[in-house]
């Protein structure tokens, strides 16, 4: 019996830390709903043991389950049958043995039938789905969907739908079209009001839908007739039930082919507005991104983890010139940078997911009572936190992801590039993490925002002033000095970018700056990681390290370049 949670005691170490104590206080309000909801826990240590009850369950779902039946969903694949998705066999039974476990909704109240997990919990559930096929966890992630209704929805469509999320329902996020994919303020679907039926409907197509036959779909649509940007756009919940949406076709994909990605014609489709109207991309589409955006950084780690297992397994196993090829310096280098990248992209996606239950918690709070100056403060604090750890995470995991994936596969070596062992299907699962929901180079645009505000470095002061093991004081000292060079490479990029005409010369090194101020945050977070636990140590050492030459190179690059260099690069 395998267990993708009780083998990896990572995962059990980011559950305990110290600031879970604050996000189940905030998020079970004094445990309120004890008295009315007999599963509810009394206190902190009773949420705490809920949790870690829960994620054995889906640990165990995923090793006796959803893993064995990876391979046959890779092979088999969904089909489109009469204009309608069908699953491959494997998914069907992964879902519903998740459904069967009450695992759909895990974050919504419990008054929507609900566990009311923190995001933390549920983060972690989705890594282990990850870990064990990439392309369910698309189907089974897409319930942050349910996030957003209840989040932004009224209270009607609250009580109407959520409830179906613990009952199964699948759901799917609307968005691109042919013609607009990054670019969503060039969606035209359609939406048209019927004031005589009080009705929205809904015409036109969307592509690259994933699971895009869901239950329950929230649908970007143009809701303004004459406009052509973002402030045309409103939001709104299609369902099903009403079978006026086609699949037309499922395409036809390099790596997580468990998850249908549909081509959908919408033909007179009855919706109904989430909210108000022409806030849906400007509010409601970028509160979304930034929970799928987390689910990309769950799925990174969980593929990254599979992928590692799966070099270092084999690294054990296969004997080259007598002895074991992990003994070579060439592969045990490999499997070393790729631990280290791993523990650090998991520090990175466990402290956003705890700032962003934070400011979450405060939210939901302030929907039923103001908010003290002292909470609301710490509800911007810890927003602002979120807002430039977001994109930085989704940079970081995904292209970690990528390489680690790479990396397995070279240790497997031409056994590896054969279907005959489960690293060629992590490979293809891997790519497509640094493209969806944004790619890196997005991600960059994003996340650059925190350098020219200077949220970056104040975050870096903070971890700075960390009380950590005196012994440890040496990474302190190398994280300081890679923090001067990002203040250098900042003050040359900022000292040159003077002018609207001098714009391109911070977009030219926003990834330079991004990945220094990244290299840095990482640094620090698996420093605090070490000083909870040296079993980190080692890995955190050989991460600081492969940062400080990241960044000397870097900084030697910018301060090098001048706005000649532009014209080098451009076409």
């Amino acid at each position: 019996m395998a267990n993708f949670y009780n083998d990896n005691d990572d995962l059990k170490f980011h559950l305990d830390h110290p600031l879970m104590k604050k996000i189940v206080a905030l998020k079970e309000r004094n445990f309120e709903d004890k008295e009315t909801y007999d599963y509810a826990p009394l206190d902190f240590e009773d949420a705490m043991d809920s949790y870690d009850r829960t994620l054995e369950i889906v640990g165990e779902i995923c090793g006796d389950i959803i893993d064995p039946n990876a391979e046959s969903v890779d092979q088999e694949g969904p089909k489109v049958v009469n204009d309608r998705v069908i699953y491959a066999r494997g998914t069907q039974e992964n879902h519903d043995a998740l459904t069967k476990a009450g695992l759909i909704g895990m974050s919504l109240p419990r008054e929507y039938d609900g566990l009311n997990f923190p995001l933390v919990p549920y983060v972690m559930a989705a890594e282990l789905v990850s870990r064990a096929d990439a392309g369910f966890a698309n189907i089974w992630g897409l319930q942050d969907c349910a996030e957003t209704i209840h989040e932004f929805a009224s209270k009607e469509q609250k009580m109407n739908y959520l409830p179906r999320f613990a009952k199964g329902a699948t759901a799917a996020m609307d968005l691109t079209e042919p013609d607009a994919g990054s670019d969503l303020q060039a969606v035209q679907l359609k939406a048209t009001y019927n004031a005589k039926e009080d009705q929205w409907y809904l015409d036109g197509v969307k592509r690259f839908i994933t699971n895009g036959d869901g239950e329950v779909a929230l649908v970007l649509a143009r809701s303004e007739e004459g406009t052509n940007d973002g402030r045309g756009l409103s939001m709104f919940i299609y369902d099903k039930k009403h079978m006026a949406v086609k699949v037309r076709r499922i395409e036809h994909k390099m790596g997580i082919i468990g998850s249908p990605t549909c081509e959908l014609v919408f033909t007179h489709a009855p919706a109904e507005l989430v909210g108000d109207r022409k806030m849906g991309l400007i509010k409601y589409v970028m509160s979304l991104m930034n929970g799928a955006r987390l689910g990309v950084g769950a799925q990174s780690v969980g593929i990254a983890e599979a992928a590692y297992r799966e070099g270092l397994a084999y690294a054990k196993e296969r004997r080259q010139f007598g002895k074991a090829i992990i003994k070579f310096p060439a592969v045990y280098e490999m499997l070393t940078n790729m631990e280290a990248k791993l523990n650090a992209s998991r520090s990175m996606l466990y402290e956003t997911c705890r700032m962003v239950d934070v400011y979450k918690c405060y939210y939901h709070i302030s929907q039923d009572r103001s908010l003290d100056k002292e909470e609301r403060n710490e509800m911007k604090k810890y927003q602002k936190v979120a807002d430039v750890l977001t994109p930085m995470l989704k940079l970081f995991a995904s292209e970690y992801c990528n390489q680690i994936a790479y990396d397995s596969l070279q240790i497997h070596a031409g056994s590896g590039y054969m279907k005959d062992y489960a690293i060629e299907r992590l490979v293809r699962d891997a790519r497509i993490t640094n493209i969806y929901e944004g790619t890196s180079q997005l991600q960059v645009v994003a996340a650059v925002r925190g350098v020219t505000t200077g949220q970056y470095l104040t975050q870096i002061r903070d971890y700075e002033a960390s009380d950590l093991n005196p012994q440890l004081e040496y990474l302190r000292t190398m994280l300081k000095g890679m923090t001067e060079q990002y203040e250098k490479a900042v003050a040359k990029v900022t000292e040159i970018n003077t002018g609207a005409d001098h714009n391109d010369f911070l977009d030219f090194h926003a990834r330079r700056l991004v990945e220094m101020a990244g290299y840095i945050i990482m640094g620090y977070l698996t420093l605090l990681d070490t000083t909870r636990d040296d079993k980190y140590q080692e890995s955190c050492e050989v991460y600081v390290k492969m940062g400080k030459s990241i960044c000397a190179g870097h900084l030697d690059y910018i301060q090098n370049s001048d706005l000649k260099d532009l014209g080098i690069f451009k076409k």
